[in-house]
């Protein structure tokens, strides 16, 4: 199971186990006790000053950096025992501002540098023993702190539970609108897919500074072997969850092959489309359900994500996209029956590029996984252009964490997909095909019925389509079923694409399927 989302983030505790002692460059940290606390020196700080700084150190050599003694020995177990003393915190008591820090551990060993920017100047914020309290184990033992932060979290109202958090690497995530934490983001995606050459590079030091109304703004260095980077996170609560204003300003040391932006991470082990991947006694294990894009054509997609046999890439060209994100549709407590890790809460993450991106494309990669606490989803955006060294690139986006779909109403979204063997049921299975049965769920849906017009509009790549049904599902009025019959040509999986439309209108986005 995974912790509450008052322990330390997800981020360091499972796949990226192999994230946190890789890239990085040399800390600059200011350690001591509270004396320090109170005669640390300021210094200038801007976000022009950060991006020249990211623009300055790309001509530098990148070196490894040593992980925190003790931080090897703090395991699972022992991290659970730490506590924060609130009382050391930023912003104690001031909104949603209240800023709390992660102590180094086993899984999240190397340390971060933190200021707090106030008139233009940033003052560091000394790490001391006396900012953290360690419950004794059973025998009474307790063991040393590893010197330094992990990373840091925003506290709800209060203190109860936090709404964003950054630890390990340059992952980053929120518990949503529904106040659970599940997929996580990142800065920057480096050859993602490509076996053996992913690199992950780090967030060495951060920047908190209080903005207007109940903002706070998170300045953060990237450093790693390939690329130097200036971000910065605007980070709000709104209605429907938190958002985070993200601008970044990359450089590159060397060639990156494949340059991954606004990078996803979620978990998808089964769903009702792989039950057959199933080990476990609950119906449904997953933290994200699909990929959405939304293209710059103004094409809604949805691609179900799989648990596949191989790591798989898949890559949707586009130009200018409108957005993208990995989303957990199925909402209903039933379909999980997990009373512990409520994945029926887990929240949407979508990607609202700021300016033109150009062209380039949505990728997925997908990785095999039989257990809930490994992240096996990557989806990002990468340009179309060559990213070669001494390259520079800006951009900004926006990312929504919430427990609503940013589809529109207008069109019928995908809500449910199944797989299983071709052909009438009762009857012996059409040799070599597979089925593919879909349902489709929007407003614009109820009142038609088979004399409608409702057409369904289905492609495939390897196979042949042998037959296709759409039809309204009895008793549920704004609900069709969409029923597609593959001959499969090789052992590869079929390639689906379908979509409903009435006359020359769509009334479905598109369903991307891989059918295996």
């Amino acid at each position: 199971m995974r912790p509450p989302s008052s322990s330390p983030p997800r981020a360091a505790l499972t796949r990226r186990q192999a994230l946190a002692g890789i890239a990085s460059a040399p800390i600059i940290l200011a350690f001591g006790g509270d004396a320090v606390a109170r005669t640390a020196k300021s210094q200038p700080f801007s976000w022009d000053w950060l991006k020249q700084e990211a623009a300055t150190r790309v001509a530098t050599a990148w070196r490894a950096p040593k992980s925190a003694p003790h931080a090897a020995a703090i395991d699972y177990d022992e991290v659970n025992r730490i506590s924060f003393r609130t009382d050391h915190a930023l912003w104690r008591g001031d909104g949603i501002r209240e800023t709390r820090f992660f102590p180094l551990h086993r899984f999240a060993n190397v340390p971060v540098a933190i200021s707090r920017v106030e008139n233009g100047r940033a003052v560091p914020v000394p790490f001391s023993p006396a900012m953290f309290d360690i419950a004794p184990d059973k025998q009474g033992r307790r063991f040393p702190m590893a010197e330094g932060f992990a990373g840091f979290r925003l506290m709800n109202p209060a203190g109860r539970g936090d709404w964003i958090a950054f630890q390990g690497a340059s992952y980053f995530r929120s518990a949503g609108a529904l106040d659970q934490y599940g997929l996580s983001a990142r800065g920057l995606a480096i050859d993602t897919g490509i076996p053996g050459r992913e690199e992950f590079p780090v967030f060495t030091r951060f920047w908190l500074e209080a903005g207007p109304g109940d903002s706070l703004t998170v300045y953060a260095y990237l450093d790693g072997p390939s690329v130097t980077g200036a971000f910065r996170f605007v980070n709000r609560q709104t209605k429907d969850g938190p958002v985070q204003d993200v601008s970044a300003s990359i450089h590159l040391r060397r060639d990156v092959e494949r340059l991954g932006l606004a990078p996803l991470t979620s978990m998808f082990w089964y769903g009702e489309g792989n039950r057959a991947a199933a080990i476990d006694w609950r119906p449904e294990i997953h933290d994200s359900d699909g990929l959405a894009i939304h293209t710059g054509s103004g094409e809604r997609i949805w691609r179900p994500l799989d648990n596949p046999a191989n790591p798989t890439t898949n890559t949707y060209l586009d130009q200018a996209p409108r957005g993208f994100g990995l989303l957990q549709r199925d909402r209903a407590f039933d379909h999980y029956q997990d009373d512990g890790a409520f994945y029926e809460k887990r929240p949407n993450l979508w990607v609202e590029p700021i300016g033109d991106w150009g062209a380039g494309a949505v990728m997925l990669y997908e990785i095999p996984t039989r257990r809930e606490i490994e992240d096996n989803i990557v989806a990002f955006w990468t340009p179309a252009a060559p990213a070669k060294e001494g390259q520079h690139f800006d951009i900004a986006y926006r990312l929504h964490w919430s427990g609503v779909d940013p589809a529109p109403a207008s069109l019928a979204r995908a809500v449910d997909c199944w797989t299983g063997v071709a052909g009438r049921p009762g009857h012996d299975p059409t040799p070599g095909a597979r089925r593919l049965v879909a349902d489709f769920a929007g407003d614009n849906l109820a009142g038609l019925d088979r004399t409608s017009g409702v057409d369904a509009v289905v492609s495939v790549d390897n196979g042949t389509i042998l037959a296709t049904h759409a039809y309204p599902v009895v008793g549920m009025p704004s609900r069709w079923r969409l029923i597609v019959d593959v001959a499969q040509l090789d052992a590869r999986p079929s390639d689906l694409r379908a979509y409903l439309k009435r006359g020359g209108d769509a009334l479905s986005e598109t369903l991307l399927y891989l059918l295996p």
